[in-house]
């Protein structure tokens, strides 16, 4: 099995890897137009969005600047709103639902390194999946950790470094994440 397919699979991994760095060095291109394009280019930019990710629903919005790794591993639903800086570390996939509403500088972070030296020294890394749920709210410089699942309608405070999954329909706060109380309906 090849590299790609290792990381896609889940498993161990080396990301310099020369089919990785290629898919890298795509999605390094594609961000760099997108972060210098024509801010009242609309078209250019949902097109270029279009081309990077795994998919872009429609009315959708993510305002540069975004990173990203690889973009095919990004999956963002249908009129969800992305502000100024986010991050998607997607290694392992990353699924955003529908009417998703994410402040500016969130990170969405995949991707796992081992704690042993000695693989750490010879480049291993893995992954785990980010989905979160159809209209969430993620504020302003959430870190959303390796594995999460947060679920529909659950917000997120500004901040907050989420290290457990959230249900649905909660606010969670803190350093670690804690739910604090559900969300009114």
């Amino acid at each position: 099995m090849n590299m790609r397919d290792r990381m896609l699979a889940g498993e161990l991994y080396i990301a310099d890897d020369p089919e990785l760095a290629r898919d890298a060095r795509r999605a390094m291109s594609l961000t760099h137009r997108l972060n210098t394009a024509d801010p009242t280019d609309d078209a250019l930019r949902r097109a270029l969005l279009t081309e990077l990710l795994g998919a872009f629903g429609e009315g959708s919005e993510i305002r540069p600047p975004f990173r990203c790794d690889y973009g095919y591993q990004t999956f963002v639903g249908a009129r969800t709103f992305a502000n100024f800086g986010l991050i998607s570390l997607d290694v392992a996939t990353v699924t955003i639902g529908d009417d998703v509403q994410i402040g500016p500088n969130v990170q969405l972070l995949t991707a796992l390194h081992p704690v042993a030296a000695a693989p750490r020294l010879e480049k291993w890394e893995a992954a785990k999946p980010i989905r979160i749920g159809h209209n969430a709210w993620l504020g302003g410089g959430a870190i959303i950790l390796p594995g999460i699942t947060i679920g529909d309608d659950t917000v997120v405070g500004a901040g907050a470094v989420v290290t457990r999954d959230l249900p649905p329909g909660v606010v969670a706060v803190g350093n670690p994440a804690r739910i604090i109380r559900k969300v009114e309906p």
